[in-house]
Formats: structure tokens, sequence, C-alpha cells
């Protein structure tokens, strides 16, 4: 009976001690053994490994990418405008032996991330001012500005063994005493903005307008010219066709004798049937039988 239970607390202790010589890491994050408080070793190999039981301890930081959002802070530009930034930084451990040397949980790194993220906002704000951050110029100008605060943490982190991978700027918020004087300028550009297109659009307009009256003009006067270019042509045809009909002496009569007639015609044609005529004119000494 003792020698049974000599066994069972044999198998025990072996259990015990078995089970306490190995742990397990996952693939997403660190293992530090501990022996005697002091760090011995570090593995972020996923799987099984071993240690000495009852004697060393393991400790887990996370690997992955952490997310921490900073609360909202103030910070003043250039310009001295008071600006609420919300922001947050995308973070992991590079150094678990240093990252728990300097502040042992991710608690106390998201305090120190706090501090370092929001002096690194306030000595890049206080370079800018409020017009520099808030307008509509290109987004990639603004990136800059985030990337060199984002350098800025990361660097400072590093003797925290923190890796800072990214600092967003979620909003950029105006105090309730500026928005009032930020909208009115925002308007104010806006304006001018509209007055310079409108007067550049007139500008291109009258252009338009004068070349077109130009290019109207010159060519109401080509045709013009072209018009009194064809009369003349047709007058100097004419003359030239009656010179060449009435030729002769015979000719010249007969033609005037026409002229006579169709002017008799013409002014016979009324009511009134008396006309005068001159005895010597053409007409009275065709009417008389005189010629």
């Amino acid at each position: 009976m003792k020698k049974g239970i000599l066994i069972a607390i044999v198998a025990l202790l072996l259990v015990i001690v078995v089970s306490g010589s190995y742990f397990t890491v996952a693939e997403d994050e660190y293992a530090c053994t501990f022996r005697f408080s002091e760090i011995v070793d570090t593995t972020d190999t996923a799987g099984l490994h071993f240690k000495v039981p009852f004697v060393d301890t393991v400790k887990y930081f996370p690997k992955a990418t952490q997310f921490y959002d900073i609360p909202p802070s103030e910070v003043l530009t250039s310009d001295k405008q008071n600006m609420t930034v919300d922001c947050y930084v995308l973070w992991n451990i590079s150094d678990p032996q240093q990252f728990y040397r300097a502040l042992g949980t991710t608690a106390k790194a998201e305090e120190r991330l706090n501090a370092i993220t929001y002096n690194a906002l306030k000595t890049a704000m206080g370079t800018l001012a409020q017009a520099d951050i808030i307008n509509m110029n290109d987004g990639a100008e603004r990136n800059q500005i985030y990337e060199g605060i984002a350098t800025t943490v990361d660097s400072q982190a590093a003797t925290y063994g923190i890796h800072v991978e990214d600092v967003k700027i979620k909003q950029f918020d105006l105090p309730e005493s500026n928005l009032n004087a930020v909208y009115s300028r925002m308007i104010s550009e806006r304006n001018q903005m509209a007055e310079k297109y409108t007067a550049d659009g007139n500008y291109e307009a009258s252009i338009i307008r004068n070349d077109v009256d130009k290019q109207v003009n010159i060519i109401i006067s080509n045709a013009e010219a072209e018009a009194a270019k064809l009369v003349a042509e047709g007058e100097a045809e004419y003359m030239r066709m009656l010179a060449e009909a009435y030729n002769s002496a015979d000719k010249k009569d007969f033609y005037e004798f026409t002229l006579a007639l169709d002017a008799l015609k013409k002014s016979l044609t009324g009511d009134e049937k008396t006309i005068i005529l001159d005895a010597d004119s053409a007409l009275g000494q065709l009417l008389l039988g005189t010629d």
C-alpha cells in the first residue's frame, strides 16, 4: 500500500517536472525566458521550447503590429492658432529584451508613445501656419509632414525597443472660436478664385470675339471687293457688246430709235395719254413723220 502511494507521488512529481520543463510560442509573439528575474533567452520561433522547471519563467510579448489610438490633443501653429489633432500610431516591439527592461508592458508603451507623438506633433505644427495645414493644395504636401512626424517618433521610440511603422492624422479640428474665421477665409479665397476664373474667361471670350469680328470683316471686305470686280467686269463686257453691236451709223440710229420707242411706251402706260414733245426731238420727228 505504501509502495503504491510512493509510486503515485513519484509519477505526479514527474508529470509536474515534465509539464514545467517546456512551453509553446505562437507565431505572432515573442517569448522571454527569465531566471531569477533576469532574461536568459528570447525567441520568436513558433513551436515547442524547453526551460528549467521551477527555476525559469516565461513572459510573452506581442510581435504583431499594434494599433494605438491617441486621445485628441491641442497644438499651437506658428501663427498662434490652436488646433486639435486626432491621430493614431502603428507600432511593434522590435527588441523584446530592451522593451521589457525599459517599459515592461504595452500599457506603459502606449503612455510613452502618447508623450513622444504629442511632442513631435507640437514641434512640427509649431513650424507651420494654419493656412499651411488647412488648404486646397495637393494632399501629398501634408503627407510629407506626416512622414516627418513618423520618422521623429520612430527614432525616439527605438530606445524602448519599439519600432513605429506609421503615424496617421485622422482629423484636424478647429476650436469653436476659430471656425468662423477659417470659414470666412476659405469663402474669401473661393470668391477670389471665382473672380479670377471669370476674369480669365471674359478675357479669353473677348479675344475670341475680336478674332471672329476680324475674320468676318475680312470675309465681307473680300466679298465686296470681288462683287465690285464682277460688276466692273460685267459693265465693261456690256459696253464692249454694245460697242460691237452698234459699231456703224445705221446700227447707232436703230439703237437710238428703239430707245425712243421704249421711252414713248413707258410714257403712255397711265390714264393720261397726252404728251408734249419738242419738234426737234427724235420722238417728235418720228411721230410727225419729218425724220
